[in-house]
């Protein structure tokens, strides 16, 4: 027969203190991911800044020019009112360019027009490629400026057969080459691009 507890001897586990009761862990919080900027977006993509300012120059240029043509062929009906003097020394007429730019190269067939397009297009994406692998801001402008003006060009050989020029720069008798905002772009982004291997790129060697 087992004895019983007595009145000295506390019950087991009576003076045994309490396990405090355990709060619940805070889920841990992971930062919220913030939208990216067209910017970060670029740069993951691989896109320099000079890359993204040569691309752009292209896209000005190419809208730019499209829509001074359009204006000065459908609006201003450039080919029954011309010559539309604005100064001076500035006046619209219409030439119709089968060269390249400036009237050089003038092609009188439709083969010499095809080869030109062929040629203008190869360029534009060889120079793009350059664009996409600049990392020099004024050499990427330099060369979306030629891209923009070689694909406008290429647009109106496509569309009315020849280079639509309308700008004609003049003192007196003597009288520059008539052209187009294309063409001024091509001019810029040579000298430009010229000035970048010249000048530029030694400094950056160094």
């Amino acid at each position: 027969m087992s004895k019983g507890n007595g009145p000295d001897m506390p019950a087991p586990g009576a003076n045994a203190p309490e396990a405090a009761p355990q709060r619940p862990r805070a889920a841990a919080k992971t930062p919220a991911s913030k939208p990216r900027s067209p910017k970060g977006r670029a740069a993951q993509a691989g896109l320099s800044a000079a890359s993204i300012i040569g691309f752009a120059a292209a896209v000005i240029t190419l809208v730019l020019d499209q829509v001074t043509k359009i204006y000065a062929f459908r609006v201003l009906d450039l080919p029954i009112n011309e010559p539309l003097v604005l100064t001076p020394f500035l006046k619209l007429v219409v030439v119709w360019n089968r060269g390249i730019s400036y009237g050089l190269f003038q092609q009188d067939g439709d083969l010499g027009r095809w080869i030109l397009i062929v040629l203008s297009i190869l360029a534009a994406i060889g120079l793009s490629v350059w664009i996409r692998r600049t990392r020099a801001k004024l050499l990427g402008a330099s060369l979306g400026l030629i891209v923009g003006g070689a694909v406008g060009n290429v647009i109106d050989r496509l569309w009315y057969g020849a280079v639509f020029d309308f700008i004609q720069f003049h003192i007196g008798d003597w009288s520059w080459y008539v052209f187009n905002v294309a063409d001024a772009a091509i001019v810029a982004g040579v000298i430009g691009l010229l000035y970048d291997s010249f000048v530029l790129e030694p400094r950056r060697g160094r």
